[in-house]
């Protein structure tokens, strides 16, 4: 015998409001006797500290709880007998926020994560197994007509040794003598939009081995104790292979992978950020990197809409 959950929309995808439909199919061989049928709707954030934070911040590790955002229970059929075969019962949830809360995109993260799923129940007594089944279901929030987005100047960028975050100027003589120029075409993301732009290297005194655009989360959660701020990757495209020709332009193109990127988000308890990093590989070893903080949202009508991978 066998249960699953299945949702009228194959997609899985919900915005705030909608409502949450399908069925719990139940297959049996014989008939069976059970003590009714449940389902549970519910959607939260995961914070999670990294191991390096933990001892940073023991005085709030155990304050850092889940966040709940959606909790709706219904019975799905009182107790009961079914027969054999396969029968499909009905279920819907209204998709809305417990009383104080608001609705998050999906998001998986590494230290924060907002996952909204389904749970049917079927206790069947002290002597018969159990049976239990999840689904896990995606919710997008209404796309917004922002004018921020519409009016977003490109970013030009310029990276020289001089230009570099975070390096000593007695550290400056060991890196090579480089220049890159580019363009990010827009300081604010559609995320339903491939991240472009280009670049250039317009001279360096040592062969480049590689030039690479990495998507970096930065996820910060914490309570009123303290905070911890971790960025990690998402994912690394190779742009350019070998010492590039000088003067080359260089086209930069992403698309933002599904449930690993959301809107920008920033909440009492936790924030999710992103940011764009260009990294130049040098023969020997040597390593640079240029970072560009960007915000993302998703925006009403985008022109040429692509699909997300």
């Amino acid at each position: 015998m066998s249960m699953e959950i299945v949702l009228r929309r194959h997609d899985r995808i919900y915005l705030p409001g909608n409502v949450v439909s399908g069925h719990v199919v139940v297959t049996t061989p014989s008939s069976m006797s059970h003590q009714g049928i449940t389902m549970r709707m519910e959607g939260s954030v995961q914070l999670q500290l990294s191991a390096k934070s933990v001892g940073l911040f023991e005085a709030f590790y155990n304050s850092i709880k889940p966040v709940q955002l959606v909790l709706q229970t219904t019975t799905v059929v009182p107790a009961g007998k079914l027969g054999k075969g396969t029968h499909e019962l009905p279920f819907e949830f209204k998709l809305e926020p417990l009383p104080g809360q608001s609705l998050y995109e999906t998001y998986h993260g590494v230290f924060v994560n907002i996952q909204y799923a389904l749970t049917a129940d079927m206790p069947r007594g002290m002597l018969a197994k159990n049976l239990s089944a999840n689904l896990e279901f995606i919710v997008e929030k209404e796309p917004i007509v922002s004018t921020a987005l519409a009016n977003a100047e490109p970013v030009p960028f310029e990276i020289t040794p001089q230009s570099l975050e975070n390096v000593k100027k007695s550290s400056l003589k060991n890196i090579p003598e480089f220049k890159i120029i580019g363009q990010l075409d827009r300081a604010i993301n559609d995320i339903t939009q491939p991240f472009t732009g280009h670049l250039a290297v317009v001279s360096c005194e040592a062969p480049i081995k590689s030039i690479e655009l990495q998507l970096v989360r930065v996820e910060t959660c914490g309570c009123v104790d303290g905070y911890a701020k971790e960025a990690t990757e998402i994912q690394n495209i190779q742009v350019a292979d070998g010492d590039v020709l000088r003067g080359l332009q260089i086209p930069l193109h992403m698309v933002f992978p599904r449930l690993f990127v959301a809107p920008t988000v920033a909440a009492a308890s936790f924030k999710c950020e992103f940011e764009i990093n260009i990294l130049v590989f040098f023969e020997g070893g040597k390593l640079v990197t240029w970072n560009h903080a960007t915000t993302i949202q998703r925006s009403a009508n985008p022109p040429g809409r692509l699909f997300r991978a």
